[in-house]
């Protein structure tokens, strides 16, 4: 396993390592992710620039990708996610209908 080392200022790093404990992840768990994400994207895994608003579906997208990684789901293929995803819905399908059946006997 490599080291890394950088350097960053002082007020920027204890205010990132507050953020990241209170998701928590510690420092090195934030990097990875970044780094991770990076490659994925093949570049910056979110926009640069001035002004941008923060905006609900960023949060839990990037949420969504801190759980992914801390479980290991980051390495899913797209062909095992839509399996997830189908075999979810197959089971909801079947939860609903196994409640409308008994709202029918119900009446």
């Amino acid at each position: 396993m490599a080291l890394l080392q950088i350097k960053i200022d002082d007020d920027l790093k204890a205010r990132a390592s507050l953020l990241f404990k209170e998701l928590g992840i510690d420092f090195s768990t934030a990097v990875r992710l970044f780094l991770n994400e990076s490659l994925k994207e093949g570049g910056i895994p979110f926009k640069i620039g001035y002004g941008e608003e923060k905006s609900k579906s960023n949060d839990i997208l990037k949420s969504g990708y801190i759980t992914s990684f801390l479980n290991g789901n980051y390495k899913m293929t797209l062909k095992e996610i839509n399996e997830e995803i189908r075999l979810a819905r197959e089971g909801r399908m079947a939860r609903e209908a196994k409640e409308q059946e008994a709202n029918n006997k119900n009446q």
